[in-house]
């Protein structure tokens, strides 16, 4: 079990094989290649292509709570994985994480001090972790993206309190994205709140513009970054709000695999993340199960 004897804290793990699809799903232009194609098309939706993502999001939605179900003391993190891309495929989708700059599986599974972008492999969950279960569906041309933080077992107060917040977090930032306001107005808003607990708010790793492309070139910050980041928020606007709170610090350590982020200082970490698209009359969350 890849956790260090002395310290409990995560470690690499072993990789299984990596999962197949269908070739009877489409695959994004990105599978098989270094790195993805540029998104030229901008990130204002058509009212169809919003419903494609809704249809994307809702199928990783669905999917997030199925795994979720599953995330119980004993189970490893690719078990969790195989759950989460069997029910992609059989719903015709494709696990937008799956080959995506050669990421070799088909959901992210951040444990405890992991930030984000954990791989699933032998971690066994243990009572008192805390899982962040992060899924991206693709289906007739686009991407839906969510990601949930879920309690394994009986967790500490202080851990569960760090989890709920993280939820209303992103809630405050979806609801401050309305039509004519800067996109910083998000971040603004996760941060003022995540300020009154103490809590590290993770500054590099943010939200972003989705529908054709996995990540459009978009940010959006999950801290306050006045000026910066300053796009105007319009209506037709499709991206994600998925701020990362933690217990202790924002800054981060990469691991060799390129991929998993630690906290810095291994204090725990929540994250929750929904896709929205901005209306005249505001935020409307396109990645409900």
């Amino acid at each position: 079990m890849p956790r260090d004897p002395q310290t409990g804290f995560l470690t690499q793990g072993k990789l299984s094989p990596t999962r197949s699809v269908p070739t009877s799903i489409a695959r994004p232009e990105y599978v098989g290649k270094p790195a993805p194609a540029k998104n030229t098309k901008g990130d204002v939706r058509t009212r169809e292509e919003i419903e494609k993502i809704r249809a994307a999001g809702k199928i990783a939605a669905q999917a997030i709570e199925l795994v979720g179900s599953h995330a119980k003391p004993g189970i490893t993190t690719d078990e969790l994985d195989r759950i989460g891309h069997e029910f992609l495929i059989s719903q015709g989708a494709y696990p937008s994480t799956l080959g995506y700059r050669n990421y070799p599986k088909s959901l992210c599974s951040s444990v405890n001090e992991v930030i984000c972008h954990g791989i699933p492999d032998d971690t066994v969950l243990q009572e008192g972790d805390i899982v962040n279960i992060d899924i991206t569906a693709f289906k007739n041309g686009f991407h839906g993206d969510s990601n949930q933080t879920f309690m394994v077992g009986e967790v500490k107060p202080a851990v569960k309190n760090l989890v709920e917040r993280t939820h209303e977090a992103m809630m405050r930032g979806i609801n401050a994205a309305l039509p004519g306001r800067e996109i910083n107005i998000i971040g603004r808003a996760i941060q003022a709140f995540a300020k009154r607990f103490d809590y590290g708010v993770v500054r590099d790793f943010t939200g972003h513009g989705i529908g054709e492309s996995f990540h459009s070139g978009l940010i959006v910050p999950h801290y306050d970054s006045a000026p910066l980041y300053n796009d105007e928020i319009k209506v037709g606007m499709v991206f994600t709000i998925e701020p990362m709170l933690t217990l202790g610090t924002h800054e981060w350590d990469m691991w060799p695999d390129n991929w998993t982020v630690v906290t810095r200082d291994k204090s725990i970490t929540a994250q929750f993340e929904h896709t929205i698209a901005i209306t005249e009359d505001g935020p409307e969350i396109l990645t409900l199960a």
